[in-house]
């Protein structure tokens, strides 16, 4: 049974009569004629009583008349709705990214992109970058913002583009009126620590090994609003990406020397192509980047891979 066959009996039941229904459908009308003989051959009963001047339709035929325009209008609807996500009407786009990102550059991205695709529905997800690469290869999410390791190690199963160097900066609730402090100066500062998983705190941790020290924190567990929350209150010193000491109003001294730095890279499935709606999130956060970095709006020490 096709799709066709099914136009041509509707036409037929709706105008009863085959020419004026082959006009109707833009077909000969000897083709109509046989492909409803094809369709009733098929069916294994005649559809409508021929009758010179008179076409009705048989007890088979009132049978098929409901059920074939069901199928003619869930296919007109499964039409329109494949249309619309190509069009970028419809569609939806699941995104992981680090909390850090999530209170820094992902907001910015959505915005513009929910401006330009109304409707397409954004699912986020936070979570580190282990968690997010394990989630892109189960084929939970469309896209992730990770942190790339520095030996360069990815999951084969993925496809990585690395989009920005970002410098780690110290952030504190006093102002001390320094440019820059040295990773040693730690020592003797307790820190505000975020809880284990966080790239971040993965960073921090080792970058005060390699000056020879185990840091000492005030406070530790916290997600990226609490640690932002507890230096403000005056609890202590946090180590925070730029990003979010941009935003954060708090005062933000750099690291001396060649400092602490992670690099930021958008990932995705390698052998399952990405969707419209997920190609033009990409699409979108590069485009918000390039724009960014020429206007000069990157923090300080943020440098564009692109």
């Amino acid at each position: 049974m096709q799709l066709q066959q099914l136009r041509y009996f509707l036409a037929v039941a709706e105008t009863r009569h085959f020419t004026r229904a082959a006009e109707a459908a833009h077909v000969a009308q000897p083709s109509l004629s046989q492909q409803i003989r094809a369709l009733e051959r098929e069916l294994g009963a005649e559809l409508f009583h021929r009758t010179r001047g008179n076409i009705a339709l048989t007890d088979a035929g009132d049978a098929l008349l409901p059920l074939a325009r069901r199928i003619l209008a869930d296919t007109e609807s499964a039409r329109l709705a494949v249309q619309e996500t190509v069009q970028l009407r419809r569609g939806r786009v699941r995104l992981g990214a680090p909390p850090s990102l999530c209170t820094s550059l992902v907001p910015d991205v959505l915005r513009v992109f929910r401006d330009r695709y109304p409707g397409v529905t954004l699912v986020v997800r936070e979570g580190g970058s282990r968690d997010l690469v394990g989630w892109l290869a189960a084929g939970e999410l469309d896209l992730a913002l990770i942190i790339t390791r520095p030996s360069g190690e990815q999951t084969p199963a993925l496809a990585v583009t690395e989009l920005l160097h970002e410098e780690l900066v110290l952030v504190a609730a006093e102002r001390r009126g320094r440019r820059t402090v040295r990773v040693a100066e730690l020592k003797d500062r307790p820190l505000v620590m975020f809880r284990e998983g966080y790239d971040v705190r993965e960073a921090t941790l080792a970058a005060c090994r390699a000056a020879g020290f185990e840091p000492r924190f005030a406070v530790e567990g916290g997600e990226m609003d609490a640690v932002l929350g507890f230096v403000r209150a005056g609890i202590g010193p946090a180590v925070v990406p730029g990003m979010v000491a941009a935003r954060s109003g708090l005062a933000v001294t750099a690291f001396a020397g060649p400092g602490l730095g992670r690099t930021i890279a958008v990932a995705h499935g390698h052998e399952v192509p990405l969707t419209r709606a997920a190609e033009a999130l990409r699409e979108t956060l590069l485009a918000h980047l390039r724009d960014a970095a020429r206007s000069g709006e990157l923090p300080p020490g943020t440098r564009l891979l692109l």
